[in-house]
């Protein structure tokens, strides 16, 4: 890109042409305050001004988030008209901002209070009435409360960017605008996949995970059986919340938290993605030899089902029926697990640490319960997890690094590690994959090709002596375009991997905030590299792990020798897969 020169603050800089004057300054060292976290078409109205700035050339005061920059412009942050303009831009939001900040879950780190303090805001300029409230608490998943937006339409364009989906928009006119569902209806009864996609970017708390802390406190109070599980993701990303450096891998000192919070046993999900493997890759195998439904799509990440049952209910029949891990170890957990210990299952109480609001949603689900014992119980997320930690006054990065519970249930392959980032689960599948048909471990043992963050990815592979086909999407915007040539019969592939969330499971919903205001000891790109340092703290954990195959967990192989017989037996079929059934009715 072609370099301009300008000048801030009377001092020269060389930037890329057309990038806006926000980013510019950014670059330059400058913080302009603002709202706009995500600078890439995430907030692109300037509609909020609180980045008002002086540039030569423009009439008036512009907002520096949407204005670009060109040759010889000239930017003042710091004039008296500019620093009063951008105080009472944030004064008019305060004046209809629901102000309880102690019991708020964005307190500490909300962004209209910080850009209050930079810009000086004063206490209560504004006074009058306020805009009607609406707080939504009906979905298992996500809170929304009008009271704290601010309309700046950053949840809008998440949801229409990584998904294409306009289930929030602005609702109403003038004083009375608020950012809703259609016809403000609860989410629980609009198309919301319920990823928290829009949770990521909300700037205040509007929009928060349904928090599910007090469900455990309950359970250890009743003298519950509890045990706990932890996603692959979560490790990845749950250091962000102690001040660590993102990419930090801490799955160690999340053990040793975990145990000192007093769960009775700590396990880790990826034994039963290791699980998953085996019953889906048993399952493609099968539909291959037998002439059936292909090609068959991944069924792990549950904002995806969601979306496929309420956009394609047509293509159901696609979807391995396969559960998500966590609900396969809660099933396992309280059947195996509880057979194998002497606990009635009614006495055991499973907690699963995702990354994902839409899992908590997915628990909720009839068909992932058996005699009205649900798999799962309860659903923390990585914000959540961190949350507990520091209630209960745990130093978490002076832990030691411990281990997870490796009774039963403990041991786990890298391949099930990778499940945490877009291509993971194909990955891990085609590990197995190549060696029932070829006989042997692939000797590079990486699958190069389904790597990395392009929308869509895709290769051809000879397995077996058999042509297979396969493509990877993330985020429902590029599934869309796997999905609609399946639906017109032109699709060339055998196996498809969908994941809900862009980049996967370590940029979930649930996942700690990426806000460069909160993050003063990050790279200047962090806005553009987080996810790439999160799914490196993925892959090198795959790297360190001496077992790398699924089918190689010899954990998982006593599991099918003392009780489930063998992958996709009938009651294999009866713990660990599932069903799906149509949402139209969501739709607007």
């Amino acid at each position: 890109m072609a370099l301009v020169n300008i000048k801030i603050e009377g001092r020269p800089y060389q930037v890329e042409d057309g990038i806006t004057i926000l980013e510019a300054a950014r670059k330059c060292g400058y913080e302009i305050p603002s709202l706009c976290a995500f600078n890439h078409g995430e907030c692109n109205q300037g509609s909020c001004r609180v980045c008002l700035v002086e540039a030569t050339g423009a009439k008036g005061l512009v907002a520096s988030c949407v204005y670009p920059v060109n040759e010889g412009m000239e930017i003042r942050i710091a004039t008296p008209k500019a620093s009063a303009a951008r105080r009472t831009s944030v004064e008019l939001l305060l004046s209809n901002h629901s102000m309880n900040c102690q019991q708020c879950d964005k307190n500490g780190k909300c962004e209209l209070l910080h850009v209050a303090k930079l810009t000086g805001a004063r206490e209560n300029m504004f006074l009058g009435e306020k805009t009607p409230v609406t707080v939504d608490e009906i979905s298992p998943s996500i809170i929304r409360d009008t009271s704290k937006c601010i309309l700046c339409g950053r949840c809008v364009a998440r949801c229409q960017n990584a998904h294409g989906n306009g289930v929030l928009s602005f609702q109403n006119r003038g004083f009375a605008t608020i950012v809703a569902p259609a016809g403000n209806r609860p989410l629980s009864t609009s198309p919301c996949i319920m990823c928290g996609q829009c949770v990521s970017v909300c700037p205040t708390g509007a929009l928060t995970e349904k928090s599910e802390i007090a469900l455990i406190d309950a359970a250890m109070a009743a003298g519950k059986h509890v045990i706990v599980q932890t996603a692959p993701a979560v490790r990845a990303a749950l250091g962000e919340e102690f001040g660590m450096k993102i990419g930090t891998p801490v799955t160690g000192k999340m053990v040793a938290a975990l145990k000192r919070l007093g769960f009775a046993k700590v396990y880790d999900t990826n034994f039963a993605a290791d699980l998953t493997i085996m019953e889906e890759a048993t399952e493609l195998l099968g539909r291959v030899k037998n002439g059936g439904t292909l090609p068959m799509i991944t069924s792990c990440s549950p904002g995806w089902i969601n979306y496929a049952e309420t956009y394609y209910s047509d293509l159901l029949g696609h979807v391995s029926s396969c559960k998500s891990p966590h609900e396969m170890q809660g099933a396992i957990i309280k059947s195996y697990y509880a057979e194998k210990n002497g606990i009635d299952p009614k006495d055991i109480f499973v907690v699963s640490i995702m990354p994902c609001t839409a899992k908590k949603f997915e628990k909720e689900r009839p068909q992932l319960q058996h005699d009205g014992i649900k798999d799962v119980d309860a659903v923390l997320t990585t914000r959540e997890l961190g949350d507990l930690i520091k209630r209960a006054g745990i130093l978490f990065r002076e832990l030691p690094d411990e281990e997870f519970d490796q009774d039963l249930l403990g041991e786990y392959s890298g391949a099930a590690v990778i499940f945490g980032v877009t291509g993971g689960v194909m990955e891990a599948a085609l590990r197995t994959a190549y060696f029932v048909l070829e006989g042997k471990e692939h000797e590079a043992i990486k699958f190069e090709a389904v790597r990395g963050f392009d929308g869509i990815k895709e290769a051809t592979l000879t397995l077996g002596g058999m042509e297979i086909s396969i493509a990877v999407a993330h985020g429902m915007k590029n599934a869309k375009v796997l999905l609609d040539d399946i639906r017109a019969g032109k699709s060339k592939y055998t196996f498809i991997e969908i994941m809900g969330c862009p980049g996967g499971c370590i940029n979930g919903g649930g996942q700690p905030y990426v806000r460069p205001c909160f993050l003063p000891n990050e790279d200047a790109d962090i806005l553009d590299t987080y996810k790439e340092k999160r799914a490196a703290a993925l892959y090198s954990e795959d790297e360190r792990n001496s077992l790398r195959q699924s089918h190689n967990n010899t954990q998982v192989q006593q599991l099918y020798k003392d009780y489930l017989g063998e992958p996709n037996s009938h009651k294999a079929h009866h713990l660990l897969h599932t069903t799906y059934a149509g949402r139209e009715a969501f739709i607007d």
